[in-house]
């Protein structure tokens, strides 16, 4: 081993940090598992996308970064089945699918993040006839606290396959994920404001009648920036480059990152800022799937969102939208809202039926804990449960009376991990 001398570590937003005692960056499973068997204390991160503290290294700990962990092992065009190191960037994984004629059958609205820890923390896109990242996966090699690596499917150690999808981190390394994968396939998008009390009152109209339906509610208005996506065979058309880097670039992320440092800047002023973005009109084009799912985000924020059961949707928007209002709070990022399958993980965020997925932030440098908070308790209203990597205030006393099969987790987690190697502030806080 190798290890790099300790420095700081910071997420992606910038609200989490540690110092790790050593850094390793290992390059292939045999590697991958004497780090792990050596430390005492280990802790992988990805690209930093989590917004908790769940990749934060414990005091003395390793962290273990997949940068030289991250290829495509192998393909099976005829039944779509793919293995990738765990260290592989769902952007690269959708550029090696497409060579090949491939896709995911759905994605996030992000590609940066490492596709072990996309599913580690039950990341999601949107449609209510597909699940989350995690749903895609058929096999994992997981190097457990002892240096294993166990390969594991829904045949083989199907206890700790059916948990280690979303994980967490706490059941072991990750080092390689196996999906199930689709063919190829294009995209009709059509995005386009719409006033947010038409949206929700057909909100079981669109979610139903569109393969992927999400909206975006713009706080101190009425207007909600909707996107349809549905497949298609249609031959792509996709925007004029000029375009797409209007719009993609100058628009939503230079544009709109003006507008959060004036917001930032001048609070006062967010209300008449927010008139501005229900302005580009509609949009329409046709692309393949992955350049569809996933867009550049440049802009940095803080980032809480909770799943709550489908049937609620309108109500948890809408009582939102009044916390915002009557609290006076000035919201300068737009709140996503988006729709998954249930699913049977047993710590995923969608176990156990239909879910309705919403997203609020706050920019970079603002105050987000009275927003965070407030819209925290209206989610526990609604059987809310938190993303695993996004910002929420939960307990382990209060979470597993969420989760159905929390006991299950739980055991698996003392059968792999029983020293807690694999342990840190965050995991204490959520698993106990």
């Amino acid at each position: 081993m190798t290890g790099r001398p300790a420095v700081t570590w910071r997420n992606w937003a910038g609200n989490q940090q540690c110092a790790p005692a050593r850094v390793e960056h290992p390059a292939g499973a045999a590697a991958l598992a004497d780090v792990v068997r050596s430390a005492s204390r280990v802790k992988v991160v990805g690209s930093g996308h989590s917004f908790s503290d769940i990749a934060v290294v414990p005091d003395g700990g390793v962290q273990v970064v997949l940068d030289r962990h991250a290829s495509l092992l192998s393909v099976d065009r005829p039944s779509g089945v793919v293995k990738a190191q765990a260290g592989m960037t769902i952007g690269a994984l959708n550029r090696a699918l497409a060579a090949v004629g491939l896709a995911l059958p759905n994605l996030g609205d992000i590609a940066y993040q490492t596709i072990s820890g996309a599913i580690s923390t039950a990341t999601h896109g949107t449609g209510v006839r597909f699940g989350g990242i995690a749903t895609q996966v058929i096999g994992l090699e997981v190097v457990t606290a002892d240096g294993s690596v166990v390969s594991c499917s829904a045949d083989a150690e199907p206890e700790l396959f059916a948990c280690a999808r979303v994980g967490l981190g706490a059941l072991g390394v990750l080092s390689a994920v196996t999906l199930q994968c689709v063919p190829s396939f294009r995209l009709h998008a059509v995005a386009e404001p719409l006033r947010l009390g038409s949206v929700l009152k057909a909100l079981d109209r669109h979610v139903e009648e569109n393969d992927h339906f999400e909206f975006f509610y713009v706080p101190h208005t009425d207007w909600a920036l909707t996107k349809r996506h549905n497949r298609t065979d249609a031959p792509a058309t996709g925007m004029p480059r000029w375009k797409w880097a209007w719009e993609k670039v100058v628009m939503e992320n230079v544009a709109f990152g003006a507008v959060c440092r004036v917001g930032r800047a001048r609070p006062s002023l967010i209300p008449r800022l927010a008139t501005a973005l229900p302005s580009s009109g509609r949009r329409e084009y046709v692309e393949p799937s992955h350049a569809v799912f996933a867009t550049p985000r440049w802009v940095h924020f803080y980032e809480m969102e909770y799943s709550v059961p489908r049937a609620a949707a309108v109500e948890a928007v809408t009582r939102v939208r009044s916390l915002i209002d009557d609290r006076g709070l000035l919201v300068s990022v737009p709140i996503e809202v988006r729709f998954t399958a249930g699913d049977d993980i047993p710590l995923s965020t969608a176990y156990g039926g239909q879910r309705c997925y919403i997203a609020v932030h706050v920019y970079r440098g603002m105050e987000y804990e009275p927003y965070f908070r407030g819209v925290e308790e209206i989610m526990r209203s609604l059987d809310g449960r938190p993303h695993w990597g996004k910002l929420h205030f939960r307990t382990a006393d209060d979470l597993a009376p969420v989760y159905p099969e929390w006991e299950r987790f739980q055991a698996v987690r003392r059968k792999v991990d029983p020293e807690g190697k694999f342990a840190n502030p965050y995991l204490d806080r959520v698993l106990g």
